[in-house]
């Protein structure tokens, strides 16, 4: 593993990444047609738009910010932000060595290239705003491994669902549909941050996103539209993948929720709508719980829209919000994917019914043998210009 000394300038830890690549062996042959730099919406709301500051002047520096306490949680919002971004690259990277289609490989390299410059995006923020403590954060994003991906490490990355393993194609469109949906839901919160550098990056991070969590919509899509593999295996990695990303949206009854509402750093997913609905003062003890359940619905229509490309009477369920929880008011409860609450014993056993097995893995090996498993696509013809469109509809060149 890589050993990072001092980060003086941003150049420094740009070179830093390159041995990060290096270090977790992720070569892409097309990274020279992607431009990877920090990105910033110039047109942003000037004043801040919810909690306690609302009204006034968004913050440019870290210094304009009131007090020590809501710095270090700005601090913190960010390098967890910018952790998630390295970590999805570190459980993908050996994706490439099993490309069904040309479509699949493409979709891939553009995914993991857009995360490591939500990296970068999430780094230059604490190398260039945060002084001496945001230089070390943005190392240590670099120090971290993902667990499945590095069994190895003693260094794991900061959320549970970044240390799941991501072993085959099936796990990427699921994980892209649905972990990367919570990215979404992450993003858009900050998107009206009293923060600017971070109100503004969170523009052009979410145009990226979009063909992430579009991407697993649409492969997902593909997937059953070939029906070979099975429903039930298919509704155990939907079962995996929807309840990590569930946990993402952090504990109920949060204060570090709460204070990044009161402060201006963090909204409601929803908080335009909340607020023209005339709902302007939320239960901030809840609010982790309103945006997880917005999500819970928003995947239920994918399920459904998924359920009708499937013939035949089996289909495919969500599961209920307290199965396999390990943060919040379920968290480590035997729950069932029904919402039944089971026995300690019952639960385990559950849990061995309804996630991904061994025999699941060595079904899927012999299935991906024949790349029709999965619907082919064609490739779009320009195949990275859509980044001078994100360019144009970020700054209005």
């Amino acid at each position: 593993m890589q050993v990072i000394k001092n980060i003086g300038t941003f150049s420094d830890w740009m070179d830093y990444l390159k041995e990060w690549q290096s270090d977790i062996g992720v070569k892409i042959e097309d990274a020279e047609n992607f431009i990877m730099t920090p990105i910033y919406d110039d047109k942003i709301a000037p004043e801040i738009e919810f909690g306690d500051f609302k009204g006034q002047a968004k913050w440019d520096r870290v210094t304009q910010i009131p007090t020590q306490n809501m710095r270090d949680s700005l601090l913190a919002l960010t390098y967890v932000q910018g952790d998630t971004e390295f970590a999805s690259v570190e459980q993908q990277r050996r994706l490439l060595e099993s490309v069904p289609h040309d479509y699949d490989r493409y979709a891939a390299v553009r995914i993991m290239l857009e995360e490591i410059r939500h990296g970068l995006q999430m780094c230059h923020i604490l190398v260039e705003h945060f002084g001496t403590s945001g230089k070390v954060e943005a190392r240590k994003l670099l120090e971290r491994r993902a667990r499945e991906a590095f069994p190895e490490t003693k260094n794991p990355r900061l959320l549970g669902a970044f240390n799941e393993a991501v072993d085959n194609w099936l796990d990427f469109y699921a994980y892209t549909c649905f972990v990367d949906r919570d990215g979404k839901f992450q993003l858009g919160m900050l998107k009206p941050c009293g923060f600017s550098p971070l109100a503004r990056s969170a523009g052009p991070m979410l145009r990226e996103e979009a063909f992430h969590l579009g991407s697993g919509n649409d492969g997902l899509t593909r997937i059953v539209k070939a029906g070979q593999v099975p429903v039930p295996v298919l509704q155990r990695f939907f079962n995996k993948w929807i309840s990590c990303a569930m946990d993402l949206f952090g504990k109920d009854e949060s204060s570090t929720a709460e204070w990044g509402y009161v402060w201006g750093f963090k909204a409601r997913f929803d908080e335009d709508k909340q607020r023209a609905a005339g709902n302007l003062d939320p239960d901030r003890k809840e609010l982790n719980h309103h945006n997880r359940m917005l999500y819970h619905v928003e995947v239920a229509d994918i399920v459904n829209r998924l359920n009708s490309f499937i013939p035949g009477e089996q289909k495919l369920s969500m599961p209920d919000e307290k199965f396999h929880r390990a943060i919040g008011r379920y968290a480590n409860q035997p729950w069932s994917v029904k919402g039944e609450k089971l026995t300690e014993e019952q639960g385990q056993q559950h849990l061995k019914e309804n996630l991904p097995s061994e025999a699941d893995y060595k079904l899927l090996a012999g299935i991906f043998k024949d790349p029709n498993w999965i619907a082919d696509k064609p490739l779009p013809k320009d195949l990275w210009g859509y980044q001078e469109n994100i360019r144009k509809a970020t700054l209005g060149k």
